[in-house]
């Protein structure tokens, strides 16, 4: 019996922000990655995963979501987002299933008209609309680029999904496995922990101060007498003394809060226990610091 042909390739998804981008690549690998929350502007770096079946293997770059920038911060993720639709064999761009197109989705129709690359139309959060209401939807967006398909679907319940990957394998050509069957992502444990920890004060914290936050991991270790057991020292960066108080909270409390949940977490990615210390610190404008982005994580190299 002939062997089937092993297709893999590189698939970026792009779209504004907030619209699902790193729920559906969650829901893809089977594996929370990226982090997700209710805020815009949640993905700041490109992650790298790796889907793998039978069929082949599809490395995934799920970017920031493509906005106008108001920082340097903002014109590195943008900056980002842009490069990488250039450099990949697919794209998915995901919009949310509605009959409003707006300015931010004109500009990445731009885009996409440049990169001469064929484009998956994912029409997400199917769950939100009535079903009467979906081919409205479709209709709105059907003229701004020539698709090579529409798939509409929901990240979140995962209806649609299996539909999006069979398609993909469809559009990437023969090619080799770029990663070992169990690899799933490029990004380094103390990345991932950190983003973890980013993606709770994202969701506990007030609307303005989460864009002003970043997370470094400063210390990471197994413990020499119990190997089960993480030692994970991690510093929550603002950029106001203000913003330091509502971060901790009234004695403490909100600080704790981010810790818990975040530990949980980073305990069942680790699979290990985890003792976690998390400290705050002031550094004024840093989403406007070159020095400070480069040693935050967030280097254009």
């Amino acid at each position: 019996m002939e062997r089937e042909m092993f297709k893999s390739g590189f698939v970026s998804i792009v779209g504004r922000p907030n619209v699902g981008k790193s729920t559906l690549m969650n829901r893809i690998i089977g594996q929370k990655i990226a982090i997700t929350s209710n805020k815009p502007q949640t993905t700041r770096n490109q992650i790298q995963t790796v889907y793998h079946d039978e069929r082949g293997q599809i490395i995934f770059l799920d970017t920031p979501g493509i906005h106008k920038a108001k920082n340097r911060l903002g014109e590195y993720m943008v900056d980002m987002a842009e490069r990488t639709i250039k450099e990949v064999d697919l794209i998915l761009w995901v919009v949310e299933a509605t009959t409003y197109i707006g300015k931010g989705e004109k500009h990445i129709v731009e885009q996409l008209k440049k990169a001469d690359i064929p484009v998956i139309l994912v029409m997400n959060k199917i769950d939100n609309i009535k079903k009467d209401e979906l081919l409205e939807c479709i209709d709105t967006y059907k003229d701004e680029l020539e698709y090579a398909e529409i798939i509409p679907l929901s990240a979140r319940t995962g209806d649609g999904v299996e539909d999006l990957i069979t398609s993909m394998f469809e559009y990437l050509q023969e090619g080799p496995a770029f990663y070992d069957d169990d690899t799933i992502t490029d990004q380094p444990e103390r990345q991932i922990v950190a983003e973890l920890i980013r993606e709770k004060a994202l969701r506990l914290l007030s609307d303005e101060i989460p864009h002003g936050i970043a997370v470094t991991i400063d210390q990471m270790k197994l413990r020499h007498n119990n190997k089960r057991m993480y030692d994970i020292e991690a510093t929550i960066i603002c950029e106001k003394s203000s913003h330091k108080g509502i971060i901790i909270g009234k004695e403490g409390k909100m600080l704790r809060k981010i810790g818990s949940m975040s530990r949980k977490e980073i305990e069942d990615f680790l699979g290990k226990k985890v003792n976690l210390n998390i400290w705050v610190k002031v550094k004024k404008d840093w989403r406007d610091s070159d020095f400070l982005l480069k040693n935050y994580g967030y280097n254009k190299e």
